[in-house]
């Protein structure tokens, strides 16, 4: 299943949401993205049937191992490029908001070129 970018965000998120509480649900989710239930349920079933997220009896999202592939390539690369950004002098909010729609859109070749040269 190919992953369009709102799917590698709602990945990312439940990544990031993980590494602050074990317990992430649905609601956590879109209160972190500024989405609502509606929209969070539909792409929680895309997510599901994707074999990247999986629900819990009590509502707990926990990433799969592709999940958990997909958002590790995700954050590392929002990682790099904000950190990328502000090293050239732009400002860190400035810098994590381009990050994060640069890391979605910047192919694996220039990532890793940026990488090879910065990181």
């Amino acid at each position: 299943m190919h992953l369009h970018e709102s799917g590698e965000m709602y990945i990312e998120t439940i990544y990031v949401l993980t590494k602050e509480n074990p317990h992430v649900r649905a609601i956590d989710v879109g209160e972190r993205m500024g989405f609502s239930k509606p929209s969070v349920s539909r792409a929680l079933s895309i997510l599901k049937q994707g074999n990247y997220v999986t629900v819990s009896p009590e509502g707990y999202l926990s990433l799969t191992d592709a999940g958990i592939d997909v958002a590790e390539k995700i954050y590392a690369r929002h990682e790099l490029l904000k950190n990328f950004l502000v090293s050239i002098g732009v400002d860190e909010k400035t810098a994590a908001e381009d990050a994060c729609k640069m890391e979605h859109v910047i192919s694996d070749a220039s990532f890793e070129a940026i990488k090879h040269r910065f990181a």
